[in-house]
C-alpha cells in the first residue's frame, strides 16, 4: 500500500521534473502579473467601444448588471483607437499562452497535495486556485477559437468571455494578493544569490549551476518545505534558465506569426496563425481585409443594382428614400480610416468618401446636434446586420456612409453599394450593405 501510495499524483514523489521550483514558478507568475491585467482592461475596453448602454441591439450581455458600472461613450479620437487596444488585447494574449501553460505545469503538484485543506487561508488559496486555472484556461481557449473564427463552444462568445473574464481576474487578483510578495523575494534571492555565487552562475553545466545558486539561496524554512520541488527529482535535461527562455521564445514566436495582421502589405503574411494572416483579397482600391463576404452574408446582387437599391432614411420630419445616383449628387467628403474587428486584426487608414452622417440626419430634420441612429443592413441573419451609433459618432464630420474607397467603388464584399465608416469603432459597427437609418429613433 505504501508503494501504491507513493504513485499517486498526491505523493510528493509521484512529481520528479528538477526544473520545478518556487523561482521558477514566481517568474512566470510576474510576467502574468504584469500581462493579465493589460489583457483584462483592453478586454473592457473593447466591451465599451461597442456601446453596449445605446441600443439593446449592441449589448450581447444584457445581463450584466453592475458589471457594467464602467462603461461610457466610446469616443471617435484618435481614429486608431480600437486598433490599437483590440490589437494589444488580441496579440498579446496569443504571446502569453506559452506563459501560461508554464505557469500551470510549475504548479499543478499542488492540485493534488493533501490534506486539501490546512487552513482558512490555504482554503481561500485553493479556491482561488481552482477559479484562476479554471478561469485561465476558458479565456484563453474561447479568445482563441474567437480569433481563429471557430465557434464551437455552446451559446454566444460575447457573454461568455466577458462573465469568464470577471470570474478570472477576480481569482487572479486574490490569487495576486496572497502570492506576489512571495514571489518578489523569490525572485530577489534568486538575483541575489547569483550575485554572490557568479562562478556558479556563468558554469556551462547550466543545471549545475541553477543548483548551486538554489542551494545558497533556498536555505529558509519556507523555501525548504516548498511543495512545488521535487524530493527525488530526476536527471535534469535542461536548465530551468533554459527553460525559461523556451518559455519567453514560445511567446516570441507567436507574437511574430500574429502581430502581422494589425498591418497592410508584406507584414500581414508574417500571420502564419492567424486566419486573417494571408494574402489580401484581389487588389486595387478594394485589395484590403474583410471579415465577411457578401455571399457569406447572403446578399442577393438584384437587392444592390441601380434600380432596386434604395437607402431608407427616417427621422423627425418623415421618411426619406434616396437611389445611390441620389448619394452620389449630395456634396461628398473624404476620410482616412482604418478598419479594426473584435478578432484583433485591422487595416491601415483607407481613403473613404461619401456623404456624412450628419449630413443625412440633417435630410429628415435634425440640421443642428444630429441624434443618435440606428442602421440596419440588407443582411438578414447574423450578429450585428444592425447596430447603433452614438450622436457624437453621427456627429464626427469624419462618419461617412461611404460610397468608394481609394479612389474605386465599393465592391460588393466591402459593402456596395454604401456601409457605414465610422472613426475608432469596432468594425462590425461599420455596417455593410447599408439599407436604412432611423435617426433619433433609440430613445
Amino acid at each position: 500500500m505504501r508503494d501504491l501510495a507513493s504513485r499517486l499524483p498526491s505523493s510528493p514523489g509521484f512529481w520528479r521534473s528538477p526544473l520545478r521550483g518556487p523561482r521558477f514558478t514566481s517568474v512566470l507568475g510576474l510576467v502574468l502579473l504584469v500581462g493579465v491585467p493589460v489583457l483584462f482592461v483592453t478586454g473592457l475596453l473593447s466591451y465599451a467601444a461597442y456601446n453596449p448602454g445605446l441600443s439593446p441591439v449592441n449589448d450581447k450581455t444584457p445581463d450584466k448588471g453592475i458589471l457594467g458600472f464602467y462603461l461610457f461613450s466610446w469616443p471617435t479620437d484618435p481614429t486608431w483607437l480600437y486598433r490599437l487596444t483590440q490589437g494589444v488585447h488580441v496579440t498579446l494574449g496569443l504571446a502569453l499562452i506559452p506563459v501560461l501553460l508554464a505557469k500551470l505545469w510549475s504548479v499543478v503538484p499542488r492540485l493534488f497535495t493533501l490534506p486539501p485543506v490546512r487552513s482558512l487561508a490555504h482554503a481561500l488559496e485553493r479556491i482561488s486556485l481552482l477559479l484562476l486555472v479554471g478561469g485561465a484556461l476558458f479565456e484563453f481557449v474561447t479568445g482563441v477559437l474567437n480569433v481563429q473564427l471557430d465557434y464551437v463552444f455552446p451559446g454566444s462568445f460575447y457573454p461568455l468571455h466577458f462573465y469568464g473574464a470577471w470570474v478570472f481576474f477576480a481569482a487572479f487578483l486574490a490569487h495576486a494578493a496572497l502570492k506576489t510578495p512571495a514571489a518578489v523575494r523569490n525572485v530577489r534571492s534568486m538575483r541575489d544569490a547569483r550575485r554572490r555565487h557568479p562562478d556558479a552562475a556563468d558554469q556551462t553545466a547550466g543545471q549545475a549551476a541553477d543548483r548551486t545558486v538554489d542551494q545558497a539561496a533556498d536555505q529558509t524554512p519556507d523555501q525548504a518545505a516548498d511543495d512545488l520541488v521535487a524530493p527525488a527529482p530526476d536527471a535534469p535535461t535542461v536548465s530551468r534558465r533554459g527553460a525559461l527562455w523556451a518559455v519567453g521564445g514560445g511567446s516570441l514566436l507567436l507574437l511574430a506569426t500574429s502581430a502581422g495582421r494589425s498591418f497592410d502589405g508584406p507584414l500581414r503574411s508574417t500571420a502564419l496563425l492567424a486566419p486573417h494572416g494571408g494574402a489580401e483579397p484581389g487588389g486595387g482600391p478594394n485589395g484590403f481585409q474583410i471579415n465577411k463576404t457578401a455571399a457569406y452574408a447572403g446578399i442577393d446582387p438584384a437587392e444592390t443594382g441601380e434600380e432596386a437599391w434604395r437607402l431608407v432614411v427616417v427621422g423627425r420630419t418623415g421618411t426619406v428614400r434616396l437611389a445611390r445616383a441620389d448619394l452620389l449628387r449630395m456634396r461628398q467628403h473624404g476620410a482616412a480610416l482604418p478598419i479594426a474587428c473584435v478578432e484583433g486584426w485591422s487595416t491601415s487608414d483607407q481613403a473613404w468618401r461619401g456623404v456624412r452622417l450628419r449630413d443625412l440626419a440633417a435630410l429628415v430634420g435634425f440640421d443642428g446636434d444630429p441624434p443618435d441612429v440606428f442602421v440596419e443592413s440588407l443582411q438578414r441573419a447574423g450578429s450585428f446586420r444592425h447596430g447603433a451609433l452614438r450622436a457624437n459618432q453621427v456627429a464626427d464630420p469624419r462618419s461617412l456612409l461611404a460610397l468608394s474607397v481609394n479612389g474605386g467603388t465599393l465592391s460588393p464584399d466591402h459593402g456596395y453599394p454604401a456601409r457605414i465608416i465610422v472613426p475608432a469603432a469596432p468594425g462590425v459597427l461599420n455596417t455593410k450593405w447599408v439599407a436604412r437609418m432611423t435617426f433619433g429613433g433609440l430613445g
